[in-house]
């Protein structure tokens, strides 16, 4: 299980796996395949190691914007493994239909969106001033 780290607090995302699967597909969608070249707070420094609390509000901004243009790609544009393209989620392309772009593919082990998970984390390290960082347990 790996998550986001705020101080004590823990969110749960799910499998390393559909994490990276995230970081991937924004890499390689949105980037250029060059690894942080647009979204640097997010993927290099909140990816890398942690997300201070000086950094937040552009990595709110960076999620936003990654949400908003995630919208134009549609669901098979998904990137499971930026190392292994040909690598797939394990479920296929069997989704729900519901799902209809990047911008909602992604949900946590509880069902949660991935983007509002990653906002509430970023919210939190704000308001009681703690880095984020990813983390396994």
């Amino acid at each position: 299980m790996v998550g986001l780290k705020v101080g004590p607090i823990f969110y749960k995302v799910g499998t390393g796996d559909l994490l990276h699967s995230f970081f991937s597909s924004i890499a390689y969608n949105l980037e250029d395949n060059k690894w942080g070249a647009k979204f640097p707070f997010i993927m290099k420094e909140l990816y890398a190691k942690e997300l201070s609390v000086e950094d937040i509000p552009q990595a709110v901004k960076e999620i936003n914007l990654i949400r908003e243009t995630f919208k134009d790609y549609a669901p098979n544009c998904v990137i499971w493994d930026i190392e292994n393209l040909e690598k797939r989620p394990p479920w296929g392309d069997d989704i729900a239909a519901h799902i209809t772009s990047l911008s909602n593919y992604f949900h946590t082990s509880e069902g949660q969106d991935l983007f509002e998970t990653f906002l509430k984390a970023l919210e939190t390290a704000a308001i009681i001033k703690k880095v984020l960082k990813i983390k396994s347990l």
